[in-house]
Order: C-alpha cells, then structure tokens, then sequence
C-alpha cells in the first residue's frame, strides 16, 4: 500500500484481497490488516505530497514525461487530479481513496496546492481505511469459496495463467504504449 501511494504501481486491488485470503485462513488480523494497509498507504501518500510540496509544477510535469510512462502515471492522469482537487477541494483526498486511478495520482497535487498536512492526512487516512476494509472483506468473503473452485482452477492452470499473462502485458503495453498496432477497417 506504501508502493502504491508512493506512486509505484503496485495495485492494492491485489494486495489487499490477498491479505484477506489470509485473514480468511486465519493466518492474518482482519482489522490488523485493514489498518496496515491504511497507515501504508498514509505513509505512500505522505512521500507524493512531500514531492508535490517541495517541487514545482513544471519540474513534477517533466518528470512525468519522461519518467512516467516507467511508472504507468500519465500526464492525462495527474491533471485528473488537478482538476478534482479544484472542483472538489480538500475533501477529494478522502473521496479519492476509494476511486481507482484518480485515488494513486492525488497526494501529488494536494503537496503542489500545499493542502495542511493534517487535513491531507485525516482524509487520506479515513479513505484508505475503508478502501483497506472494502478490499480486505473481498478476500475474506471470496477467500471461504476458493476450494469449491480449487479443482476447475487446476484444470485451467495453464489457461488461466497464459489469460492473465496476455493481460498483463497487454495493459503493460496500453500504458507504455510499446506495440503499434495496425488498424483494420480504414
């Protein structure tokens, strides 16, 4: 969660059900997890927003240009984020939270608006809590059914990890934007 606020593409999508899982096979706290996961992502949020604090616009912006496509954050994706922080105002670091996409990229432009810390970090904190909670209860709530699906699962291992590899590389190659494709139909 620490990677993923940090601007790091780490998907707490994936993290956070997991750890439910775990919770679900008593390996792991369900309220230990879920708040884990909101102080990691409290303390990621702090790095980007230090980042947007002591950087300036067009410093954060070249960065992104160069650098962003290495980290799947596109100039199109902190605008976004701009864009909400002035329409919404400070409450968007909490509502952000529980947004895919617009809820990584928000802590960067709550530094460059040098949003107060302590409103920055009670809203990102109440957010990440629930999105935490809501993520974690999904992997303890699907976690009690996996070994009904266990045997179909080991049928279509090989299928089911060539689908998610082609996935994978495909938004891999969506975000970095590696293959041009040819267009039929012109």
């Amino acid at each position: 969660m620490t990677l993923e606020s940090a601007l790091i593409p780490l998907p707490s999508e994936i993290t956070m059900p997991f750890s439910g899982f775990l919770v679900q096979q008593g390996e792991l706290n369900f309220w230990l997890v879920v708040l884990a996961g909101a102080f990691g992502n409290l303390v990621g949020s702090w790095i980007a927003y230090g980042i947007g604090y002591y950087l300036e616009e067009h410093v954060i912006l070249g960065w992104i240009r160069k650098w962003g496509k290495f980290l799947l954050i596109t100039e199109h994706e902190y605008e976004r984020s701009i864009h909400w922080l002035r329409k919404y105002g400070d409450a968007v670091a909490f509502f952000s939270r529980v947004l895919p996409a617009v809820r990584t990229f928000i802590s960067l432009p709550a530094g460059l608006a040098e949003m107060n810390i302590w409103k920055f970090s009670f809203y990102t904190f109440t957010g990440s809590l629930i999105w935490s909670g809501l993520l974690t209860y999904v992997g303890v709530r699907f976690g009690s059914e996996w070994h009904i699906l266990e045997p179909y699962f080991r049928q279509f291992q090989m299928a089911l990890g060539a689908i998610f590899l082609v996935f994978i590389l495909w938004y891999i190659n969506h975000k970095l934007k590696i293959i041009k494709l040819p267009k039929f139909g012109r």
